[in-house]
């Protein structure tokens, strides 16, 4: 892997998009070696967020630092040799094969010492991911679940220090979820930087070292899941009641509506 311990910090961050606003004052700082979750109902400015820790995006005011430097003077490629983004959407009328598309994530490596190693992590992306069989079809042709751990597999070969995912697990199904989020948590334990948006509150609560909850463009709290996960502060972010339980075996929050109300 390449070198790990980057951190990635939003300090007021403002954003219009079409004339509305959308982030105010947002705040909020990964840390390397932990999973962020990013958390919040439908709309809440979580995916613009990530756009502009990612530097798709560029804030209204506000700034990231990439460590100590601002992320909007950092080079492209450099940019692109420090994180690694996974978007919910996938272009469909992309020509590539699988394994050519896994292959784009060692783009930003070309003529450098690190393309030395380029066809070790594809291969080692690829069978992180478990798609080996699927490397010769083409990429349009595959199921949204495929095509989503296609996806991280991409950004797995890119190896960079820092992973953006948003609802990297929206189309998977229970075995593959947990497959994902296992890898994330192995990545993280190997000291990345990683920030996951997840709508499922208790996968973010069985795998996140850090969560920040927000609602109408804002941070409502971040911090540990025991600080923040609380029945009190989720039932008042999603506008619904919610029961927050501990798993009688291992201990894991489990969030769910509380549909008795």
């Amino acid at each position: 892997m390449s070198a790990t311990g980057l951190s990635l910090t939003a300090r007021d961050i403002h954003i219009d998009l079409g004339g509305r606003p959308v982030l105010h004052g947002v705040t909020l700082a990964a840390a390397p070696a932990q999973i962020t979750a990013l958390v919040g109902p439908n709309g809440c400015g979580k995916s613009t967020l990530l756009s502009i820790l990612s530097g798709v995006r560029t804030p209204k005011s506000g700034r990231v630092l990439l460590d100590q430097r601002d992320l909007a003077d950092i080079p492209t490629r450099e940019l692109a040799r420090h994180r690694a983004l996974v978007t919910q959407l996938n272009r469909t009328d992309t020509p590539f094969t699988v394994r050519e598309v896994v292959q784009l994530g060692r783009y930003p490596w070309l003529r450098s010492p690190e393309a030395a190693h380029s066809e070790e992590l594809i291969d080692a992306a690829i069978a992180a991911c478990e798609i080996g069989d699927l490397v010769d079809r083409p990429f349009p042709q595959l199921s949204g679940g495929q095509q989503a751990r296609v996806s991280l597999a991409r950004a797995l070969a890119q190896d960079t220090p820092i992973l953006l995912l948003d609802e990297p697990t929206a189309a998977l199904d229970i075995g593959h979820t947990e497959h994902v989020l296992r890898i994330l948590r192995e990545r993280a334990a190997a000291g990345t930087t990683v920030v996951l948006m997840v709508h499922d509150l208790s996968l973010a609560a069985a795998y996140a070292d850090h969560v920040a909850v927000m609602k109408g463009g804002r941070i409502l709290a971040d911090g540990t899941v025991d600080e923040v996960m609380t029945a009190e502060l989720l039932s008042t972010t999603y506008d619904h009641p919610v029961t927050v339980a501990r798993h009688p075996e291992s201990g894991e929050l489990i969030v769910s509506p509380d549909r008795s109300a």
